[in-house]
């Protein structure tokens, strides 16, 4: 699964409707309900949009004939296989009726190609570590981590004989990335992993 590395927007003209596609990455449902409040215009016909967060998703058609909107917005996002990302769909309208196929051809096609234009990160799933070493093994415990990728440390705190060290480890490779601290400190550095 992929996420937007950052917002991105989109402007398309059919058939003199005025379509504007914002998408950016999310973390939550409030945050996809803040990120659409945000980018909907008050002075447009219609401000459809999708979100999806993990297994959690939502969409709107905002006045549209039903189904005709959020539904083809929350398929391109699909399609794409992204999470974790809000669309919103702006519409001026101009003049001219699309029909029912006009419009799910125009937003699920605005929306996906404001999509494509955006820059993709992969999302990988990571578990927390803390990780309790003493001052001896601190500086070598730390280079490993350093140079493993995906691993991120998030905190460090200093007690009287070591450290405790929080971290995001690669989901895929955390019981690795234990075994070989263990290892390498011959057992004496602790770590505690939990689901993130």
């Amino acid at each position: 699964m992929f996420t937007l590395e950052r917002a991105t927007s989109l402007e398309q003209i059919i058939k003199k409707s005025r379509f504007v596609a914002m998408a950016g990455p999310i973390a939550s449902e409030q945050a996809a309900k803040a990120f659409i409040a945000a980018h909907s215009d008050p002075t447009a016909n219609h401000n459809c949009w999708a979100w999806r967060v993990g297994q959690g998703y939502r969409s709107s058609d905002d006045g549209e004939p039903s189904g005709t909107a959020g539904k083809p917005i929350l398929q391109a996002i699909d399609w794409l296989q992204l999470d974790n990302i809000a669309v919103v769909v702006t519409r001026w309208f101009g003049g001219i009726l699309l029909g029912s196929g006009g419009l799910i051809r125009a937003y699920g096609g605005t929306a996906a190609a404001c999509l494509r234009t955006a820059t993709l990160i992969e999302i990988v799933a990571v578990q927390d570590a803390t990780i309790v070493t003493s001052f001896s093994d601190l500086a070598l415990v730390k280079a490993r981590l350093g140079n493993i990728a995906g691993v991120q440390i998030s905190s460090e705190s200093f007690t009287e004989t070591g450290s405790i060290i929080k971290a995001s480890l690669p989901e895929s490779a955390a019981q690795q990335i234990v075994q070989m601290l263990t290892d390498m400190t011959s057992g004496r550095v602790s770590i505690s992993l939990s689901e993130s």
